[in-house]
């Protein structure tokens, strides 16, 4: 089980852990690592539930300066990773007796830690039992070793040897399970993608073009545009990161995917799998010819002040809401972007469709961390009322607060159930 509120005896213990672990043999010799981990446990002991971004840990933990961008500098993402497998190490072989099991899960920044029991501990003589003789006296007088007692101990110590390498195994088979079992909430989050036997489709945006990067490229305008002119090589950082971050989960899952970039995929494709879209509309082109979203809508303006910007419309406004949600200004700086996780059956009814996508590819990588996130799933199951049950199709808007170029948090703003 892993902890959500520490209690103040609990506490105590935990940070004791974490000293064991940095004077390990795995850990001793990374002061890196020990920093990164005293560093995820002070902040998990003091503020759970707080998640921990990239950049943050670049610059507190790391001394990275001010200008850090986690999408050229991987520096974090190596380290936590080093960190991860250094802790599976430690409890398969040094820490098998600890009571207290320390993680850091795939796919995140959060230290969590865990009860379990002690191992069983060695067969002992029970208060009392008369110890074996190891010794006889033959008739010459001398003491000579038992024939027998040495037989019965060698096939004791051959019985007793077995056992400690099937306890091993068994411990390092369940320490595996647990190190990679995937949260409850995406496991109902992802079910209707991740138990049938076919792979869902992950479609991916990348833009139709036209124009050369070294002259100056711009979407293309099919009322003065040829599509011979389309340069479709492209797609968004946030798209990519979206992409490998889907592959994570359902590799936690233990469920393939099948990914495709938009401009090979096919309405006959859409009718034979699940899809799980990345990218919006005025990118991942296929959406336009898909039954799409009913609630929140993509559309590019045409009207001043906001001509030319692709906002998300809100269909029926709850009091105090706006009619539509735009992205920062894009004469500034990208602070604050908008994006969408909607789920509903696609044109063969017994098949689905999800859109993960916000107006810009920073918000759509935001969406998908949003749906691959243990916390955060649970936020959007609660808010639909699903509690190990099966999701029914939704709408949800996001906003997307954005530092550098990342996403560095997310609001649920609004979630609507459809027919």
């Amino acid at each position: 089980m892993s902890v959500t509120s520490v209690q103040l005896g609990s506490k105590g213990r935990y940070l004791d852990q974490i000293e064991k672990l940095t004077r390990s043999h795995a850990l001793r010799k990374a002061e890196g690592l020990c920093k990164l981990l005293r560093y995820l446990a002070d902040h998990e002991l003091a503020q759970p539930g707080i998640h921990l971004k990239e950049y943050q840990i670049a610059t507190e933990v790391f001394g990275r300066p001010h200008d850090f961008d986690p999408q050229a500098d991987s520096a974090v993402r190596v380290q936590a990773g080093r960190l991860r497998f250094k802790l599976i190490d430690y409890y398969r072989h040094e820490g098998l007796a600890d009571t207290i099991v320390v993680e850091v899960p795939n796919g995140s920044y959060t230290l969590t830690f865990r009860e379990r029991e002690a191992p069983v501990p060695a067969l002992a003589l029970a208060p009392g039992s008369p110890r074996p003789t190891l010794v006889e006296r033959h008739p010459d007088g001398k003491y000579r070793p038992s024939f027998i007692v040495v037989l019965v101990l060698s096939v004791l110590l051959v019985v007793a040897s077995a056992a400690v390498a099937m306890l091993a195994v068994a411990l390092s088979r369940a320490a595996k399970r647990s190190d990679f079992a995937p949260p409850a909430a995406l496991n109902t989050f992802w079910s209707q993608f991740a138990s049938g036997p076919e792979a869902p489709w992950v479609i991916f945006s990348n833009a139709a073009f036209v124009g050369r990067p070294e002259t100056g490229m711009r979407y293309l305008d099919p009322a003065h545009d040829s599509r011979d002119l389309i340069l479709d090589h492209y797609t968004g950082v946030g798209e990519v990161l979206a992409v490998h971050e889907l592959d994570r989960v359902f590799n936690l899952l233990n469920h393939p995917i099948q990914v495709k970039r938009g401009s090979l995929f096919s309405l006959d494709d859409a009718k034979k799998n699940n899809l799980i879209f990345v990218g919006s509309p005025a990118e991942n082109l296929t959406l336009r010819d898909l039954p799409s979203t009913q609630e929140f809508i993509f559309k590019r303006q045409g009207d001043s002040p906001h001509k030319g910007v692709l906002s998300i419309i809100n269909s029926h406004p709850e009091p105090g809401q706006p009619d539509a949600f735009y992205p920062s200004n894009s004469s500034q700086p990208l602070a604050e972007d908008y994006a969408i996780v909607a789920l509903f059956p696609g044109l063969n009814r017994d098949r689905l469709v999800m859109i993960l996508a916000g107006t810009t590819t920073i918000g759509t990588e935001a969406a998908v961390e949003y749906v691959c996130a243990k916390d955060s799933v649970e936020e959007l199951l609660r808010s639909l009322r699903v509690s190990g049950g099966v999701v029914k199709p939704f709408e949800a808007l996001l906003r997307v607060k954005v530092t550098r170029g990342v996403p560095v948090g997310v609001q649920l703003v609004a979630v609507r159930a459809r027919d």
